[in-house]
């Protein structure tokens, strides 16, 4: 059964949503809904959009609009997006009762991997009637697979507001990742980059170097005929297709033991990759199985201080929280004094290319670039802020 998807960007027109430090929350819903649509679109997954524009939908109007694209089916899912406030700072997501984790989990997972901090990813009940979804437009979509999301804090004293400006299309892309694959898509990543038109240069000239058609560039930068301008700005568009993360659906009298010898893994590897805490599982779970592979990392080793967290010591290192319990094998993120943890320190690789920032260059613009990604630019570099300065030399991690 082919997955259709529902982008709902939450809030719009006389309902600003959430509002600070130069963000509000309708607008940059938005933003994220449409770059979701257009990605979508590229992948050829089925998908629609509950406003394009700055209007207000009211909640019933808004669950009518949901419902009227794909109808209340098992094969639709609702992506309603939002950003957080009220003095937090991370990720989390709200799947439905009726639906199990996996898309949840898959979707938290790829957000990490862009190094944002990650907080939860739950189930929230109605007060008056435990029985029930907490969110309108979950409850009332009773048989989608309806989620939640809240990409972050805009009032974080953390770097929430730094990733929600800099980095939303790179968040979108995580959740887009994780719907791909959730649906059994193949899965290309977008990488698109511009030329300037120079003095003897034609659209054939320009195909041959960037190893396209003039037919690609003609549509991609909607040309109506082969005539070109010193200075145009040409888009020229490429896609990787990333080895994707492999699953594994349990099976009735499937144990962690079988599954894990089945596939070359101990329990307590399958069991640290799913973040499990038990043995239990159940009929229809998705377990990770193989993770795409990351860059190169050598280990160093760090003794727990008073006042630290996994979270900080993740962050003082340039690392994820699930990267260091992974290494340590740790089933919680509880920690104490004098403790030794090993700690993923990036290592030199002699087919790194250097960039030299340029003016208007982001590190999202230099990840997408070269078809990498901002946090593992952050961790090749050790940068302790997304800030860039003109004539900063970076180190280009070799992802391939």
């Amino acid at each position: 059964m082919s997955k259709k998807i529902v982008i709902d960007s939450g809030h719009g027109g006389e309902d600003n949503g959430a509002s600070g430090n130069g963000i509000i929350e309708k607008d940059l819903t938005l933003k994220i809904s449409k770059y979701m649509k257009q990605r979508f679109d590229e992948l050829g997954i089925p998908n629609q959009m509950t406003r394009t524009e700055d209007v207000t939908l009211n909640p019933n109007d808004r669950v009518k609009k949901v419902l009227s694209f794909y109808g209340d089916g098992k094969d639709v899912i609702v992506l309603s997006n939002h950003i957080n406030a009220g003095g937090g700072d991370g990720f989390e997501i709200v799947y439905a009762l009726r639906n199990n984790d996996t898309l949840a989990r898959k979707i938290t997972q790829e957000i990490e991997n862009t190094g944002q901090n990650v907080r939860k990813y739950y189930q929230r009940r109605l007060p008056s009637n435990s029985a029930k979804d907490y969110y309108y437009i979950i409850r009332e979509t009773p048989n989608t697979e309806a989620l939640l999301v809240e990409y972050g804090f805009l009032d974080s004293t953390g770097d929430d507001v730094s990733q929600l400006k800099n980095n939303y299309e790179e968040l979108a892309e995580a959740v887009v990742k994780a719907v791909a694959s959730y649906a059994g898509v193949p899965y290309t990543s977008q990488t698109d980059e511009y030329y300037t038109v120079a003095k003897g240069d034609s659209l054939w000239s320009i195909a041959n170097k960037f190893n396209t058609t003039v037919a690609n560039l003609k549509s991609l930068n909607n040309l109506s005929s082969n005539l070109l301008q010193i200075g145009q700005n040409l888009k020229i568009s490429a896609t990787k297709v990333d080895q994707p993360n492999e699953y594994y659906t349990v099976k009735k009298g499937d144990t962690l033991y079988s599954i894990a010898s089945s596939n070359n893994l101990t329990v307590q590897e399958l069991k640290d990759l799913n973040n499990l805490t038990s043995n239990n599982l159940s009929i229809g779970q998705s377990l990770l199985i193989k993770k795409m592979p990351k860059e190169n990392t050598n280990v160093t080793t760090y003794t727990v201080k008073s006042g630290d967290t996994l979270y900080s010591i993740a962050k003082k290192y340039n690392t994820t929280v699930n990267a260091i319990t992974t290494l340590n094998n740790l089933t919680s993120n509880t920690i104490s004094i004098g403790q030794t943890l090993k700690i993923p320190v990036s290592t030199q690789n002699t087919n790194e290319k250097t960039y030299t920032v340029k003016s208007g260059d982001t590190l999202y613009s230099i990840a997408r670039k070269y078809n990498t990604t901002v946090s593992d630019l952050i961790n090749r570099n050790n940068l302790k802020t997304s800030n860039l300065s003109i004539g900063q030399k970076l180190i280009i991690p070799n992802n391939n």
